[in-house]
Protein backbone atom coordinates (compact mmCIF):
# COMPACT_ATOMS: atom_id res chain seq x y z
CA UNK A 1 0.00 0.00 0.00
CA UNK A 2 1.54 3.19 -0.92
CA UNK A 3 2.20 6.23 1.80
CA UNK A 4 -1.02 8.01 0.47
CA UNK A 5 -3.05 5.30 1.04
CA UNK A 6 -1.84 5.56 4.61
CA UNK A 7 -3.54 6.99 7.95
CA UNK A 8 -2.51 10.50 8.46
CA UNK A 9 -2.04 9.24 12.00
CA UNK A 10 0.04 6.79 10.95
CA UNK A 11 2.49 8.80 8.62
CA UNK A 12 2.59 11.23 12.17
CA UNK A 13 3.29 8.51 14.21
CA UNK A 14 6.19 7.35 12.13
CA UNK A 15 7.83 10.79 12.40
CA UNK A 16 7.13 10.58 16.36
CA UNK A 17 9.52 7.73 16.36
CA UNK A 18 12.91 8.32 15.66
CA UNK A 19 13.56 10.70 18.38
CA UNK A 20 12.30 7.89 20.75
CA UNK A 21 14.70 5.10 20.03
CA UNK A 22 17.08 5.94 22.60
CA UNK A 23 20.03 3.42 23.07
CA UNK A 24 17.83 1.96 25.95
CA UNK A 25 15.37 1.83 23.60
CA UNK A 26 16.63 0.49 20.92
CA UNK A 27 18.98 -2.24 22.83
CA UNK A 28 15.63 -3.82 23.86
CA UNK A 29 14.26 -3.84 20.59
CA UNK A 30 16.95 -5.91 19.30
CA UNK A 31 17.89 -7.93 22.68
CA UNK A 32 14.85 -10.08 22.72
CA UNK A 33 15.14 -13.92 21.99
CA UNK A 34 11.76 -15.01 22.72
CA UNK A 35 12.45 -17.19 25.22
CA UNK A 36 9.17 -16.94 27.23
CA UNK A 37 11.02 -16.47 30.83
CA UNK A 38 8.60 -13.51 31.24
CA UNK A 39 5.61 -15.29 30.99
CA UNK A 40 6.14 -16.00 34.10
CA UNK A 41 6.37 -12.92 35.48
CA UNK A 42 3.50 -11.47 34.10
CA UNK A 43 0.07 -11.54 35.84
CA UNK A 44 -1.77 -10.81 32.78
CA UNK A 45 -0.44 -13.96 31.45
CA UNK A 46 -0.75 -15.84 34.66
CA UNK A 47 -4.80 -15.16 34.38
CA UNK A 48 -5.15 -15.70 30.69
CA UNK A 49 -2.73 -18.81 30.09
CA UNK A 50 -4.39 -19.26 26.89
CA UNK A 51 -3.88 -16.11 25.10
CA UNK A 52 -0.48 -15.59 23.47
CA UNK A 53 -1.60 -11.75 23.09
CA UNK A 54 -0.93 -11.36 26.83
CA UNK A 55 2.57 -12.28 26.85
CA UNK A 56 5.05 -9.37 27.11
CA UNK A 57 7.17 -10.31 24.04
CA UNK A 58 4.10 -10.13 21.95
CA UNK A 59 3.32 -6.52 23.35
CA UNK A 60 6.61 -5.64 22.83
CA UNK A 61 6.56 -7.04 18.91
CA UNK A 62 4.42 -4.49 18.25
CA UNK A 63 7.10 -1.52 18.67
CA UNK A 64 9.48 -3.79 17.22
CA UNK A 65 7.93 -4.70 14.06
CA UNK A 66 7.70 -0.69 13.30
CA UNK A 67 11.17 -0.16 14.17
CA UNK A 68 12.35 -3.32 12.03
CA UNK A 69 10.28 -2.03 8.75
CA UNK A 70 11.66 1.52 8.93
CA UNK A 71 14.87 1.41 10.89
CA UNK A 72 16.79 -1.87 11.05
CA UNK A 73 18.19 -3.22 8.04
CA UNK A 74 17.06 -6.33 8.55
CA UNK A 75 13.58 -5.49 8.41
CA UNK A 76 14.40 -4.24 4.46
CA UNK A 77 16.10 -7.24 3.59
CA UNK A 78 14.38 -10.04 5.49
CA UNK A 79 11.02 -8.19 6.40
CA UNK A 80 8.76 -11.21 6.57
CA UNK A 81 11.41 -13.17 8.60
CA UNK A 82 12.00 -10.76 11.08
CA UNK A 83 8.53 -9.59 11.55
CA UNK A 84 8.56 -6.06 9.92
CA UNK A 85 5.37 -4.26 9.72
CA UNK A 86 4.26 -0.66 9.41
CA UNK A 87 0.43 -0.11 10.48
CA UNK A 88 -1.69 1.26 7.49
CA UNK A 89 -5.57 2.59 8.66
CA UNK A 90 -6.95 4.22 12.04
CA UNK A 91 -8.47 0.51 12.93
CA UNK A 92 -4.74 -0.68 13.08
CA UNK A 93 -3.74 2.30 15.78
CA UNK A 94 -7.03 0.99 17.42
CA UNK A 95 -5.50 -2.67 18.18
CA UNK A 96 -2.41 -1.39 18.68
CA UNK A 97 -3.92 1.53 21.53
CA UNK A 98 -6.30 -1.92 23.28
CA UNK A 99 -2.69 -3.75 23.47
CA UNK A 100 -0.47 -0.81 24.89
CA UNK A 101 -3.06 0.18 27.02
CA UNK A 102 -5.57 -2.79 28.02
CA UNK A 103 -2.99 -5.65 28.80
CA UNK A 104 -0.54 -4.05 30.64
CA UNK A 105 0.17 -1.99 33.38
CA UNK A 106 3.98 -1.12 33.12
CA UNK A 107 4.33 -2.80 36.08
CA UNK A 108 8.14 -3.25 34.78
CA UNK A 109 8.22 -7.23 36.59
CA UNK A 110 8.93 -8.65 33.30
CA UNK A 111 12.06 -6.51 32.85
CA UNK A 112 13.37 -7.40 36.37
CA UNK A 113 12.93 -11.00 34.74
CA UNK A 114 14.38 -10.80 31.40
CA UNK A 115 17.84 -12.75 31.21
CA UNK A 116 18.82 -10.39 28.35
CA UNK A 117 17.61 -6.83 29.94
CA UNK A 118 14.79 -5.98 27.65
CA UNK A 119 12.51 -3.26 29.12
CA UNK A 120 9.90 -4.38 27.91
CA UNK A 121 7.86 -2.14 30.15
CA UNK A 122 9.62 0.80 28.31
CA UNK A 123 8.90 -0.19 25.12
CA UNK A 124 5.26 -0.38 25.48
CA UNK A 125 5.26 3.26 27.46
CA UNK A 126 7.07 3.93 23.92
CA UNK A 127 3.83 2.79 21.89
CA UNK A 128 1.61 4.67 24.36
CA UNK A 129 3.28 8.19 23.82
CA UNK A 130 3.32 7.68 19.61
CA UNK A 131 -0.56 6.88 20.08
CA UNK A 132 -1.28 9.54 22.64
CA UNK A 133 0.46 12.41 20.52
CA UNK A 134 -1.95 11.66 17.48
CA UNK A 135 -5.20 11.51 19.67
CA UNK A 136 -4.79 7.24 19.72
CA UNK A 137 -6.20 6.65 23.88
CA UNK A 138 -8.76 5.53 26.18
CA UNK A 139 -11.23 7.98 27.07
CA UNK A 140 -10.25 8.04 30.52
CA UNK A 141 -6.75 8.81 29.65
CA UNK A 142 -7.44 11.85 27.41
CA UNK A 143 -9.86 13.32 30.07
CA UNK A 144 -7.13 13.15 32.82
CA UNK A 145 -4.19 14.84 30.42
CA UNK A 146 -6.79 17.60 29.30
CA UNK A 147 -7.35 18.74 32.79
CA UNK A 148 -3.32 17.97 33.49
CA UNK A 149 -3.42 20.36 30.32
CA UNK A 150 -5.73 22.82 31.61
CA UNK A 151 -6.28 23.04 35.25
CA UNK A 152 -2.42 21.99 36.34
CA UNK A 153 -4.06 18.60 37.95
CA UNK A 154 -4.86 15.30 36.63
CA UNK A 155 -8.65 15.28 38.84
CA UNK A 156 -9.26 18.87 37.97
CA UNK A 157 -9.28 20.45 41.17
CA UNK A 158 -9.46 24.11 41.37
CA UNK A 159 -7.72 26.37 43.28
CA UNK A 160 -10.55 27.29 45.43
CA UNK A 161 -11.66 23.95 45.80
CA UNK A 162 -8.18 22.86 47.28
CA UNK A 163 -7.51 25.77 49.69
CA UNK A 164 -11.03 25.41 51.16
CA UNK A 165 -10.26 22.28 51.79
CA UNK A 166 -6.98 22.34 53.29
CA UNK A 167 -8.22 25.94 55.20
CA UNK A 168 -11.25 23.07 56.80
CA UNK A 169 -8.67 20.37 57.55
CA UNK A 170 -6.74 22.95 59.03
CA UNK A 171 -9.66 24.13 61.32
CA UNK A 172 -10.50 20.68 62.15
CA UNK A 173 -7.11 19.45 63.48
CA UNK A 174 -6.66 22.95 65.32
CA UNK A 175 -9.96 21.96 67.04
CA UNK A 176 -8.96 18.19 67.71
CA UNK A 177 -5.74 18.93 69.10
CA UNK A 178 -6.60 22.66 71.17
CA UNK A 179 -3.48 23.96 69.50
CA UNK A 180 -3.60 26.84 66.95
CA UNK A 181 -0.02 25.38 65.51
CA UNK A 182 -1.44 22.64 63.81
CA UNK A 183 -2.93 24.97 61.25
CA UNK A 184 -1.63 23.97 57.85
CA UNK A 185 0.36 26.78 56.60
CA UNK A 186 -0.42 27.37 52.41
CA UNK A 187 2.38 29.33 50.62
CA UNK A 188 4.91 30.00 53.02
CA UNK A 189 7.70 31.29 52.05
CA UNK A 190 11.11 29.53 53.70
CA UNK A 191 10.08 26.71 55.06
CA UNK A 192 11.94 23.62 55.54
CA UNK A 193 9.48 21.05 53.69
CA UNK A 194 6.91 22.06 50.80
CA UNK A 195 4.67 18.98 50.86
CA UNK A 196 2.97 17.93 47.56
CA UNK A 197 0.17 15.20 47.21
CA UNK A 198 -1.80 13.79 44.39
CA UNK A 199 -5.28 15.12 43.97
CA UNK A 200 -7.33 11.85 45.25
CA UNK A 201 -6.39 13.22 48.57
CA UNK A 202 -8.12 16.27 48.43
CA UNK A 203 -10.64 15.18 46.35
CA UNK A 204 -11.13 11.62 47.59
CA UNK A 205 -9.42 10.76 50.68
CA UNK A 206 -8.61 14.41 52.89
CA UNK A 207 -7.72 12.19 55.88
CA UNK A 208 -4.47 11.52 54.49
CA UNK A 209 -3.49 15.02 54.38
CA UNK A 210 -5.19 15.51 58.01
CA UNK A 211 -2.85 12.48 59.28
CA UNK A 212 0.35 14.02 57.07
CA UNK A 213 -0.27 17.46 58.95
CA UNK A 214 -0.65 15.71 62.83
CA UNK A 215 2.62 14.40 62.14
CA UNK A 216 4.14 16.97 60.92
CA UNK A 217 2.73 19.01 64.30
CA UNK A 218 3.73 16.35 66.12
CA UNK A 219 7.95 16.77 64.94
CA UNK A 220 7.43 20.72 65.18
CA UNK A 221 7.94 21.14 61.48
CA UNK A 222 8.54 24.12 59.39
CA UNK A 223 6.49 23.20 56.69
CA UNK A 224 4.14 24.66 54.00
CA UNK A 225 1.39 23.49 51.19
CA UNK A 226 1.81 25.08 47.58
CA UNK A 227 -1.21 26.19 46.20
CA UNK A 228 0.00 26.32 42.66
CA UNK A 229 1.85 23.00 41.60
CA UNK A 230 1.17 21.24 44.51
CA UNK A 231 -0.37 18.06 42.08
CA UNK A 232 2.97 15.38 42.76
CA UNK A 233 1.04 12.89 40.23
CA UNK A 234 2.21 12.94 36.54
CA UNK A 235 -0.14 11.18 33.95
CA UNK A 236 2.46 11.22 31.55
CA UNK A 237 4.22 8.65 32.83
CA UNK A 238 1.23 6.73 31.92
CA UNK A 239 0.44 7.66 28.61
CA UNK A 240 4.21 8.08 27.35
CA UNK A 241 3.65 12.07 26.66
CA UNK A 242 7.13 13.36 27.83
CA UNK A 243 6.21 16.74 26.80
CA UNK A 244 3.21 16.98 29.50
CA UNK A 245 5.25 15.22 31.64
CA UNK A 246 7.96 17.37 31.78
CA UNK A 247 5.75 20.41 31.75
CA UNK A 248 3.85 19.27 34.81
CA UNK A 249 7.45 18.61 36.58
CA UNK A 250 8.01 22.72 35.70
CA UNK A 251 5.01 23.39 37.86
CA UNK A 252 6.17 21.83 41.06
CA UNK A 253 9.51 22.62 40.66
CA UNK A 254 8.17 26.56 39.70
CA UNK A 255 5.88 26.34 42.91
CA UNK A 256 8.95 25.16 45.08
CA UNK A 257 11.68 27.63 44.40
CA UNK A 258 8.94 30.57 44.41
CA UNK A 259 8.57 29.34 48.15
CA UNK A 260 11.99 28.81 48.16
CA UNK A 261 11.37 25.58 50.39
CA UNK A 262 14.37 23.51 51.60
CA UNK A 263 12.56 20.32 50.57
CA UNK A 264 9.91 19.21 48.67
CA UNK A 265 8.14 16.00 50.47
CA UNK A 266 6.18 13.76 48.14
CA UNK A 267 2.99 11.66 50.09
CA UNK A 268 2.62 8.44 49.40
CA UNK A 269 2.23 8.20 45.61
CA UNK A 270 4.03 5.61 43.59
CA UNK A 271 3.62 6.96 40.42
CA UNK A 272 4.23 10.81 42.21
CA UNK A 273 7.17 9.86 43.83
CA UNK A 274 8.64 8.23 40.26
CA UNK A 275 7.92 10.87 37.69
CA UNK A 276 8.56 13.65 40.34
CA UNK A 277 11.68 12.76 42.14
CA UNK A 278 13.15 9.63 38.68
CA UNK A 279 12.08 11.08 35.86
CA UNK A 280 10.96 14.62 35.93
CA UNK A 281 14.00 15.99 34.94
CA UNK A 282 14.26 13.94 32.67
CA UNK A 283 11.36 14.77 30.67
CA UNK A 284 11.87 18.58 31.18
CA UNK A 285 15.53 18.60 30.74
CA UNK A 286 16.71 20.28 34.02
CA UNK A 287 19.09 20.00 36.43
CA UNK A 288 17.30 18.43 39.67
CA UNK A 289 18.53 20.84 41.93
CA UNK A 290 17.22 20.65 45.10
CA UNK A 291 15.89 17.28 47.70
CA UNK A 292 13.08 15.54 46.73
CA UNK A 293 12.36 12.40 49.65
CA UNK A 294 9.22 10.01 49.96
CA UNK A 295 7.20 11.41 53.32
CA UNK A 296 7.64 7.52 54.19
CA UNK A 297 11.76 8.53 54.34
CA UNK A 298 10.57 11.57 56.62
CA UNK A 299 8.08 9.81 58.86
CA UNK A 300 10.91 7.15 59.23
CA UNK A 301 13.71 9.55 60.06
CA UNK A 302 11.38 11.35 62.52
CA UNK A 303 10.74 8.28 64.78
CA UNK A 304 14.63 7.72 64.79
CA UNK A 305 15.61 11.27 65.27
CA UNK A 306 13.11 11.63 68.16
CA UNK A 307 10.95 14.03 66.76
CA UNK A 308 7.90 12.25 67.18
CA UNK A 309 6.94 9.58 69.48
CA UNK A 310 4.83 6.53 68.66
CA UNK A 311 3.32 3.52 70.37
CA UNK A 312 3.17 0.34 67.98
CA UNK A 313 0.98 -1.10 70.46
CA UNK A 314 -2.10 0.91 68.69
CA UNK A 315 -1.91 -1.04 65.48
CA UNK A 316 -2.53 -4.25 67.26
CA UNK A 317 -3.97 -6.58 64.02
CA UNK A 318 -2.19 -8.35 61.40
CA UNK A 319 -0.72 -6.50 58.73
CA UNK A 320 0.98 -6.87 55.84
CA UNK A 321 2.30 -4.59 53.13
CA UNK A 322 2.16 -4.31 49.36
CA UNK A 323 4.92 -3.03 47.40
CA UNK A 324 3.77 -0.66 44.75
CA UNK A 325 5.32 -1.28 41.78
CA UNK A 326 6.70 2.24 40.97
CA UNK A 327 8.20 2.59 44.45
CA UNK A 328 9.75 -0.27 44.66
CA UNK A 329 10.92 -1.93 41.34
CA UNK A 330 11.38 1.86 39.53
CA UNK A 331 12.68 3.58 42.31
CA UNK A 332 14.46 0.93 44.67
CA UNK A 333 11.99 1.93 47.75
CA UNK A 334 12.10 -1.42 49.28
CA UNK A 335 13.41 -0.85 52.91
CA UNK A 336 12.10 1.91 54.51
CA UNK A 337 8.88 0.97 54.39
CA UNK A 338 9.36 -1.99 56.14
CA UNK A 339 11.52 -0.43 58.43
CA UNK A 340 8.32 1.92 59.71
CA UNK A 341 5.90 -0.88 59.82
CA UNK A 342 8.36 -2.62 62.32
CA UNK A 343 7.93 0.71 64.54
CA UNK A 344 4.62 1.37 64.10
CA UNK A 345 2.38 -1.79 64.20
CA UNK A 346 2.73 -5.29 66.52
CA UNK A 347 2.13 -7.72 63.65
CA UNK A 348 4.15 -6.91 60.41
CA UNK A 349 3.49 -10.36 57.87
CA UNK A 350 5.62 -10.42 54.71
CA UNK A 351 3.53 -11.53 51.39
CA UNK A 352 5.27 -13.61 48.98
CA UNK A 353 7.10 -12.80 47.02
CA UNK A 354 7.80 -9.29 47.87
CA UNK A 355 9.91 -5.93 47.12
CA UNK A 356 11.09 -6.48 43.51
CA UNK A 357 9.41 -9.74 42.83
CA UNK A 358 5.68 -8.66 43.94
CA UNK A 359 2.54 -8.85 41.60
CA UNK A 360 1.28 -5.61 40.95
CA UNK A 361 -2.39 -4.30 42.33
CA UNK A 362 -3.66 -4.22 38.43
CA UNK A 363 -4.48 -0.32 39.17
CA UNK A 364 -1.19 0.82 37.85
CA UNK A 365 0.07 2.21 34.50
CA UNK A 366 -3.26 4.61 34.67
CA UNK A 367 -5.44 1.31 34.65
CA UNK A 368 -7.68 2.86 37.50
CA UNK A 369 -8.87 5.44 34.52
CA UNK A 370 -9.67 3.10 31.82
CA UNK A 371 -13.23 2.12 32.50
CA UNK A 372 -13.47 -0.41 29.00
CA UNK A 373 -10.48 -2.46 30.57
CA UNK A 374 -12.11 -2.90 34.41
CA UNK A 375 -13.78 -7.00 33.57
CA UNK A 376 -9.50 -7.53 32.25
CA UNK A 377 -8.27 -5.69 35.18
CA UNK A 378 -9.64 -7.71 37.39
CA UNK A 379 -9.51 -11.00 36.45
CA UNK A 380 -5.51 -10.39 36.27
CA UNK A 381 -6.07 -9.24 39.42
CA UNK A 382 -6.78 -12.96 40.85
CA UNK A 383 -2.48 -13.05 41.74
CA UNK A 384 -2.75 -10.52 44.03
CA UNK A 385 -5.78 -11.43 45.43
CA UNK A 386 -4.33 -14.71 46.15
CA UNK A 387 -1.45 -12.92 47.80
CA UNK A 388 -3.18 -11.34 49.95
CA UNK A 389 -5.51 -14.42 51.05
CA UNK A 390 -2.69 -16.33 51.93
CA UNK A 391 -0.91 -13.55 54.86
CA UNK A 392 -4.17 -13.88 56.86
CA UNK A 393 -3.44 -10.21 57.38
CA UNK A 394 -6.49 -8.00 58.01
CA UNK A 395 -4.78 -4.92 56.94
CA UNK A 396 -2.82 -4.06 53.68
CA UNK A 397 -0.73 -1.18 53.89
CA UNK A 398 1.04 0.50 50.80
CA UNK A 399 2.48 3.73 49.95
CA UNK A 400 0.67 4.58 46.47
CA UNK A 401 -3.24 5.76 46.11
CA UNK A 402 -3.34 4.09 42.95
CA UNK A 403 -2.71 0.36 44.64
CA UNK A 404 -5.20 2.03 47.28
CA UNK A 405 -7.73 1.88 44.35
CA UNK A 406 -6.58 -1.18 42.95
CA UNK A 407 -6.34 -3.00 46.06
CA UNK A 408 -9.85 -2.23 47.13
CA UNK A 409 -11.55 -3.09 44.03
CA UNK A 410 -9.53 -6.63 44.19
CA UNK A 411 -10.29 -6.91 47.85
CA UNK A 412 -14.18 -6.12 47.19
CA UNK A 413 -14.38 -8.30 43.76
CA UNK A 414 -12.76 -11.60 45.62
CA UNK A 415 -14.18 -10.54 49.18
CA UNK A 416 -10.82 -10.73 50.85
CA UNK A 417 -12.41 -9.71 54.05
CA UNK A 418 -9.42 -6.68 54.37
CA UNK A 419 -9.08 -3.02 54.60
CA UNK A 420 -6.63 -0.55 52.89
CA UNK A 421 -4.37 1.65 54.71
CA UNK A 422 -0.92 3.69 54.04
CA UNK A 423 1.52 4.34 56.12
CA UNK A 424 0.64 7.92 56.80
CA UNK A 425 -2.45 6.63 58.26
CA UNK A 426 -0.34 3.72 60.97
CA UNK A 427 1.70 6.68 62.48
CA UNK A 428 -0.91 9.04 62.95
CA UNK A 429 -2.75 6.39 64.21
CA UNK A 430 0.57 5.16 66.26
CA UNK A 431 1.39 8.84 67.31
CA UNK A 432 2.18 9.57 71.01
CA UNK A 433 1.14 13.92 71.25
CA UNK A 434 2.47 15.93 73.69
CA UNK A 435 -0.30 17.64 75.73
CA UNK A 436 0.40 21.89 75.05
CA UNK A 437 1.15 23.76 78.38
CA UNK A 438 -1.37 24.70 80.11
CA UNK A 439 -1.86 27.24 82.96
CA UNK A 440 -1.45 25.52 86.59
CA UNK A 441 -4.55 25.72 87.84
CA UNK A 442 -3.75 27.31 91.22
CA UNK A 443 -2.26 30.55 89.26
CA UNK A 444 -4.48 32.97 87.63
CA UNK A 445 -4.44 33.27 83.52
CA UNK A 446 -3.55 36.20 81.63
CA UNK A 447 -7.04 37.35 80.87
CA UNK A 448 -7.23 41.48 80.51
CA UNK A 449 -3.54 41.59 80.26
CA UNK A 450 -1.96 43.17 76.79
CA UNK A 451 1.79 41.74 75.82
CA UNK A 452 3.42 43.47 73.33
CA UNK A 453 5.79 40.45 71.04
CA UNK A 454 8.63 42.13 69.15
CA UNK A 455 10.89 39.97 66.74
CA UNK A 456 11.63 39.95 63.28
CA UNK A 457 10.63 36.20 63.05
CA UNK A 458 7.34 35.91 61.68
CA UNK A 459 7.28 32.07 63.22
CA UNK A 460 8.26 33.42 66.26
CA UNK A 461 5.83 36.19 66.98
CA UNK A 462 3.42 33.58 65.45
CA UNK A 463 4.47 31.15 68.38
CA UNK A 464 4.55 33.89 71.54
CA UNK A 465 1.43 35.14 70.34
CA UNK A 466 -0.63 31.77 70.09
CA UNK A 467 0.71 31.11 73.68
CA UNK A 468 -0.41 34.13 75.38
CA UNK A 469 -3.45 34.52 73.34
CA UNK A 470 -4.56 30.32 74.22
CA UNK A 471 -3.79 31.67 77.81
CA UNK A 472 -6.10 34.65 77.96
CA UNK A 473 -3.72 37.64 77.16
CA UNK A 474 -4.33 39.65 74.60
CA UNK A 475 -1.29 39.66 71.71
CA UNK A 476 0.02 42.40 69.48
CA UNK A 477 3.01 42.03 67.44
CA UNK A 478 6.11 44.18 65.84
CA UNK A 479 8.24 43.23 63.30
CA UNK A 480 11.28 45.89 64.05
CA UNK A 481 12.13 48.65 66.67
CA UNK A 482 10.63 51.58 64.83
CA UNK A 483 7.31 49.75 65.02
CA UNK A 484 7.72 48.62 68.27
CA UNK A 485 7.98 52.00 70.33
CA UNK A 486 5.28 53.04 68.13
CA UNK A 487 2.92 50.42 69.70
CA UNK A 488 4.34 50.42 73.00
CA UNK A 489 3.37 54.75 73.30
CA UNK A 490 0.08 53.82 71.90
CA UNK A 491 -1.06 50.55 73.36
CA UNK A 492 0.57 50.94 76.50
CA UNK A 493 0.87 46.92 77.31
CA UNK A 494 1.71 45.72 79.90
CA UNK A 495 4.82 43.61 79.22
CA UNK A 496 6.82 43.70 76.22
CA UNK A 497 8.89 40.63 74.75
CA UNK A 498 12.03 41.92 72.91
CA UNK A 499 14.14 39.87 70.33
CA UNK A 500 17.84 41.45 70.34
CA UNK A 501 18.82 40.83 66.45
CA UNK A 502 16.94 42.70 64.07
CA UNK A 503 17.78 44.56 61.11
CA UNK A 504 17.53 48.55 61.54
CA UNK A 505 17.03 49.07 65.72
CA UNK A 506 18.64 46.30 67.42
CA UNK A 507 17.17 45.51 70.17
CA UNK A 508 19.60 47.16 72.65
CA UNK A 509 18.77 50.22 70.93
CA UNK A 510 14.61 49.51 71.31
CA UNK A 511 15.23 48.82 74.89
CA UNK A 512 17.44 52.09 75.99
CA UNK A 513 14.42 53.88 74.10
CA UNK A 514 12.09 52.35 76.11
CA UNK A 515 13.51 53.14 79.30
CA UNK A 516 14.53 56.71 78.94
CA UNK A 517 10.60 57.30 77.66
CA UNK A 518 8.93 58.74 80.49
CA UNK A 519 5.86 57.39 78.95
CA UNK A 520 6.95 54.00 78.71
CA UNK A 521 10.29 53.38 80.93
CA UNK A 522 8.05 51.37 83.58
CA UNK A 523 7.13 48.90 80.72
CA UNK A 524 8.26 45.30 81.76
CA UNK A 525 10.32 43.56 79.34
CA UNK A 526 11.12 40.35 78.68
CA UNK A 527 14.44 39.75 76.54
CA UNK A 528 13.81 36.58 74.47
CA UNK A 529 16.73 35.84 71.93
CA UNK A 530 18.48 33.08 70.09
CA UNK A 531 22.15 34.96 70.61
CA UNK A 532 22.88 34.98 74.44
CA UNK A 533 26.47 36.59 73.31
CA UNK A 534 24.44 39.79 72.41
CA UNK A 535 23.27 40.37 76.00
CA UNK A 536 25.91 43.05 76.30
CA UNK A 537 23.11 45.36 73.94
CA UNK A 538 21.26 45.22 77.23
CA UNK A 539 23.93 44.88 80.09
CA UNK A 540 26.26 46.93 79.33
CA UNK A 541 23.68 50.34 78.69
CA UNK A 542 23.60 52.88 81.99
CA UNK A 543 19.46 51.90 82.47
CA UNK A 544 17.56 49.92 84.59
CA UNK A 545 18.08 45.61 83.60
CA UNK A 546 15.37 43.72 82.08
CA UNK A 547 12.63 41.45 84.22
CA UNK A 548 12.64 38.95 82.43
CA UNK A 549 15.34 36.73 79.59
CA UNK A 550 14.97 33.60 77.98
CA UNK A 551 17.24 32.11 75.46
CA UNK A 552 15.90 30.39 72.65
CA UNK A 553 14.32 27.80 71.86
CA UNK A 554 11.59 28.37 74.28
CA UNK A 555 8.73 26.39 75.56
CA UNK A 556 5.45 27.14 76.40
CA UNK A 557 6.11 26.34 79.87
CA UNK A 558 9.04 29.05 79.85
CA UNK A 559 6.85 31.66 78.30
CA UNK A 560 3.96 31.36 80.98
CA UNK A 561 6.25 30.97 83.50
CA UNK A 562 8.31 34.13 83.04
CA UNK A 563 5.39 36.09 82.04
CA UNK A 564 3.83 35.35 84.91
CA UNK A 565 6.48 35.78 87.55
CA UNK A 566 6.96 39.00 85.98
CA UNK A 567 3.84 40.16 85.92
CA UNK A 568 3.61 39.09 89.77
CA UNK A 569 0.51 36.12 88.59
CA UNK A 570 2.16 33.06 90.05
CA UNK A 571 4.95 31.12 91.10
CA UNK A 572 7.81 32.51 90.75
CA UNK A 573 9.85 29.39 90.39
CA UNK A 574 11.25 29.48 86.74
Amino acid sequence: MSKKDTSYKVQKMMELLPPKLSRQVVLSLVGCVHCGMCNEACHYVLTHPDDPKMTPSFKADQLRKIFKANHDWTGRVFPAWVGAKTPVTDEDLEELKDIAFGTCTNCRRCTFNCPMGVDTATLNRVMRGLLTRVGVMPEGVWLVSKDSWEIGNQMGVLKEDYVETLEWISEELVDEVGDKRAEIAIDKKDADVVYTINPREVKYDPRTITNAAMIFYAAKENWTMPSFGWDQTNFGLFSGDDVMGGAIYKHLEEAFKTLKGKKVVISECGHGYRSTRCEGPNWSATDQDFVMESAVTTMLNYIKEGRIKVDKTKNSLPITFHDSCNNARSCGLYEEPRELLELVCTDFREMYPNRAENYCCTGGGGAMSMSEYTPRRLKSGRVKADQLRETGAKIVVTSCHNCVDGLGDLIKHYDLGMEVKQLVDLVAEALVLEKPAVVPTEAPALDGYKVLVVDDEPDMRTFLCTVLEDNGAVAIQAADGDEALLLARKEKPHLMTLDLSMPGKDGGQIYEAVRRDPDISSLPVCIVTGRPELRRLIYDRDVAKPEGYLDKPVSEKDILVNVRKILELGPKDA
